[in-house]
């Protein structure tokens, strides 16, 4: 099996060292699967999109106006 080092801030190794029955390498191993099978996942949806990047940056452009409008008008 292969090792990964990780680097996290001071205080939330302090944090974790509050919680001692925790296996964080469990944890981190856990969360590294699930990522890398959502990742899977959206890969191949995206695999047989149609959209180009510009399309979904114009999409994407446009529901934010509309969000914001929508969020304007009901203040």
């Amino acid at each position: 099996m292969s090792s990964l080092t990780l680097s996290i801030p001071a205080e939330l190794k302090h944090k974790m060292e509050s919680f001692e029955d925790i296996n964080w390498s469990a944890v981190a191993r856990a969360a590294i699967i699930n990522k890398i099978e959502l990742l899977g996942r959206m890969s191949k949806l995206l695999s047989k999109s149609k959209l180009t990047e510009e399309n979904t940056l114009k999409y994407g452009r446009a529901i934010n106006k509309r969000i914001w409008a929508k969020h304007k008008a009901s203040q």
